[in-house]
């Protein structure tokens, strides 16, 4: 892999680039260090909603001619919204790079939000969040984090809520962007036939003017944990278990990262194993992590029957609590092969490689090299993995619990098997 090249222009905004020899295309994007997190209540959703209407139109172009202009040369223009980040992204031939630029410029300094379109777009939405309510394995995860962060920007869903939604007007989406998208909170990140120099000019040319804004702090995590159960005519009962956990910037952040992939991240590890494979209990069981800036979630997901979920959750206690005391040396080897392995195929895509450099400067201030995070991966040994595996499950947990949830033991229950 090439060195990432990162320049600063006079207004803040940084540009990091990794030029790709073998390829013949390009990924480039604007990410905004601003999310969901950055909200007041009274707009949950406005950062979702601003992305949608970023493509709605400028002053220079309609929505119509935004997707015809990236279309007729191939290329491709999306955006996702996180709760820490809001990215914007490209991928397009390489002679087509000004052009991307040229678009994403326009939409994050020109849109004009206008009022038709932001109605039709509300109801877009209205009918995503819909979607998402009739998905019990999506919604689970908004409810296990509204419970750990219960009344604060970092519970509250993506989406918004959707009687916040039908009612942001204009100015609301307008102001939210004047007061988060200075350039100083954004990377410009490019990966593939790139070159370094030209998408600085490009990056002059097409955002040189935009006003930096100061950062306004995002209100800070605040785990509370505590359980939520929502009875629901389903076939199927969903569950997350959760603790707090790390952020990235936390020293034990690898540890904690082998340890998710070792306990439920694949059909080798402990959960699958034990829960899936040897006693049947569910059809779908895995680990993970959500790291943020200032802390983080370690989580298990479980789908299983109603009459299973009895079963289940002293088998899936137990596990957790064991893990410390009975790791292997084969096992710490396999986790940090997945990973390593994971990393590296990732940054075989253009699209990866310029996702991650961006969020690297957006964390770190810095890009992390494949062979540092390598490095920082084999540096992980097994006591590293025992160490943050009694940190996190002797913490308060967050149960989320979601369908025919009779056979769900009481949260004091599941408290009590999970006490050192």
């Amino acid at each position: 892999m090439s060195v990432p090249q990162v320049t600063t222009l006079p207004n803040g905004l940084r540009i990091v680039t990794d030029r790709m020899a073998a390829v013949e295309t390009a990924s480039i994007g604007i990410w905004v260090d601003v999310g969901t997190r950055n909200e007041p209540a009274e707009i949950n959703g406005v950062a979702h909603l601003l992305e949608h209407m970023a493509f709605k139109g400028t002053e220079r172009r309609s929505a119509r001619a935004i997707a015809e202009e990236i279309e007729n040369v191939g290329g491709h223009l999306n955006a996702y919204t996180s709760r820490e980040h809001t990215a914007y992204y490209a991928r397009v031939l390489k002679d087509d790079v000004p052009l991307a630029v040229d678009l994403l410029s326009d939409i994050l300094q020109h849109s004009v939000f206008d009022a038709e379109e932001l109605q039709r777009e509300r109801t877009v939405i209205l009918q995503e969040i819909g979607q998402a309510l009739d998905t019990p394995d999506d919604l689970i995860f908004d409810i296990f984090q509204e419970q750990a962060y219960p009344d604060q920007g970092l519970g509250r869903p993506v989406l918004g809520q959707a009687e916040i939604i039908r009612t942001i007007g204009r100015g609301a989406v307008a102001d939210y962007m004047r007061a988060h998208y200075g350039a100083s909170r954004m990377v410009l990140s490019a990966a593939g036939a790139v070159d370094h120099e030209r998408i600085v000019e490009l990056a002059a040319e097409g955002f040189g003017g935009l006003a930096d804004q100061p950062a306004i702090p995002a209100e800070a995590a605040r785990y509370t944990g505590g359980e939520q159960r929502d009875e629901k005519d389903l076939e199927q009962v969903h569950l997350v278990l959760g603790f707090p956990a790390v952020g990235y910037t936390d020293p034990d952040y690898y540890a904690a990262s082998l340890l998710s992939t070792l306990v439920g991240g694949g059909a080798s590890s402990r959960l699958f194993q034990e829960i899936r494979e040897k006693r049947g209990l569910v059809y779908s069981i895995y680990a993970f992590g959500a790291a943020y800036e200032d802390g983080g979630l370690f989580g298990i997901y479980a789908g299983t029957g109603e009459d299973e979920v009895a079963e289940l959750m002293p088998v899936l206690c137990d596990e957790l609590v064991r893990t410390a005391d009975t790791l292997t040396e084969a096992e710490i080897a396999r986790t940090r092969a997945q990973l390593k392995a994971s990393l590296l195929m990732g940054l075989e895509s253009s699209s990866s490689r310029a996702e991650h450099f961006a969020n690297h400067l957006l964390i770190h201030g810095r890009p992390l090299s494949s062979p540092e995070i390598v490095g920082l991966i084999d540096a992980v040994d097994r006591d590293a993995v025992a160490r943050v595996a009694r940190r996190i499950f002797a913490a308060p947990p967050t149960l989320a619990a979601l369908g025919p949830i009779g056979r769900v033991e009481s949260f004091d229950r599941i408290t009590g098997r999970l006490a050192p």
